[in-house]
């Protein structure tokens, strides 16, 4: 590959019907797994009265029954692996901090796939063979570790295994090495930053090229404060477990929604509500159904993601449709007095206001009947208290303008909302759980 290609793959210039043919032709070999090594699956198909050979057009992919995260704990381990455990070469998991972990696992030949998908998404945002990689997503049973790291490795990278934590330390060796590609979420790369500034140190002079952040929704404004931080181009990926991990979809370095990998996954937007389609263009819930998953192929795995799709041409010469920005998960929003907001608006109304920090937390309360939102934000370094109600007041008045909720601003010192070295926790929810 020399330094004139664009794309890393043909695939990625496939036309549109050239695609849909792929897609058909993978996705009743991925029906044919299920049915001959799911037992539970199967038996959903047959409860719908579909078998593999009656799927043969896109009006046939409404008959198929949808999958969903619960699905995969309830057949908690491997009840829903196409493989059994001997065949498989890894095995991945949530947190299962809100009961059963969900686990997945990779045959060699998905690792493969996984790997090359990630190096086609680095490369998408400017990567390139002998960058040096500073990866700073979680090692471990969280796949956004291991997938950037192997899909580097595979671009033909140097990768920094460094992992998360140890924020301080990071700064140094993003200097001293050299780094031009960032890996890390959104927030952790503010931490970074953030670090940077207190010691002293300018990244933005320094060699990075390239960031790219996933695992949590995250705003315009957002990315506008980190490449300011960063002096690099910061890029959106996109990716969950149940399906692969990061990679399923990747901007390229136009910016402008996120490439979905068409040849390997088949996306539709529903209305979460009634479980519709939606009109091309419209935003609902993103549902996902793999073409070339061996251990673990999910059938329309419903990701919860709000969005819209985009498949008008893109500037890059890329044919697969774009994801435009995630705006959160159905479960993550919260309605307000009636309105629907997601924890993304509110960070959109307050990064880039420039005597409050880009660290904010959602706190939600029950006042009687009625929920109530307040934000904890952080002042500047520098910003004298006196002016703390001041910043309040005008934020509360800003996000009632932009967002449409009234909430209570509580301006914090700095340091003074809880940093993660993983995904932000943007929400304390404070409501008495309902038995």
């Amino acid at each position: 590959m020399g330094p004139g290609h664009r794309f890393l793959h043909t695939t990625e210039v496939l036309s549109r019907d050239e695609l849909a043919a792929l897609q058909w032709q993978r996705l009743r070999a991925t029906l044919e797994n299920l049915w001959a090594r799911v037992p539970p699956m199967r038996q959903r198909l047959e409860a719908a009265g579909v078998r593999p050979a009656d799927v043969r057009s896109s009006s046939d992919l409404a008959r198929l029954p949808f999958t969903t995260k619960s699905d995969l704990r309830d057949h908690y381990p491997f009840g829903l692996f196409a493989r059994p455990p001997e065949q498989l070469a890894r095995i991945h998991a949530s947190s299962g901090t809100t009961g059963k972990p969900t686990v997945v696992g990779y045959t060699e030949t998905d690792l493969g796939r996984w790997a090359d998908l990630m190096a086609r998404s680095m490369f998408a945002a400017g990567a390139r063979p002998g960058d040096i990689v500073h990866n700073a997503y979680g090692y471990g049973l969280f796949t956004g570790g291991l997938g950037a790291h192997y899909g580097a490795e595979r671009l033909g990278c140097a990768v920094v295994p460094v992992s998360g934590g140890g924020t301080e330390r990071q700064v140094d060796l993003i200097r001293d090495f050299g780094a031009s590609v960032l890996c890390a979420t959104p927030s952790y790369a503010l931490a970074i930053a953030e670090a940077a500034q207190q010691q002293g140190v300018d990244l933005s002079a320094g060699r990075l090229r390239v960031g790219m952040f996933g695992a949590e929704p995250w705003s315009q404004a957002m990315r506008l404060e980190l490449e300011a931080r960063l002096g690099l181009r910061a890029i959106d990926v996109y990716g969950l477990s149940e399906i692969m991990g990061p990679g399923v979809a990747c901007e390229c370095e136009c910016q402008s929604g996120l490439h979905a990998w068409e040849d390997h996954f088949l996306f539709e937007v529903i209305d979460p509500e009634t479980a519709r389609p939606v009109a091309p263009g419209h935003a609902g819930e993103l549902v996902i159904t793999t073409l070339t998953k061996e251990a673990l192929p999910m059938l329309r795995y419903r990701t919860r993601d709000i969005t819209r799709m985009d498949t008008t041409p893109c500037a890059c010469g890329r044919t697969h449709a774009r994801i435009l920005r995630i705006a959160g998960r159905n479960d993550d929003m919260l309605i307000i007095r009636g309105v629907n907001v997601y924890p993304s608006q509110v960070e959109a109304a307050l990064v880039g206001r420039p005597q409050l920090a880009p660290h904010y937390q959602l706190v939600v309360r029950r006042e009687g009947v009625l929920d109530e939102v307040a934000i904890e934000v952080e002042a500047q370094p520098g910003v004298p208290g006196e002016s703390f109600a001041q910043l309040a007041r005008e934020l509360a008045h800003h996000v009632k303008v932009h967002v449409g909720i009234s909430a209570a601003v509580r301006v914090l010192e700095p340091g003074g909302v809880p940093r993660s070295q993983g995904k932000a926790v943007r929400v304390r929810d404070l409501r008495p759980k309902e038995l």
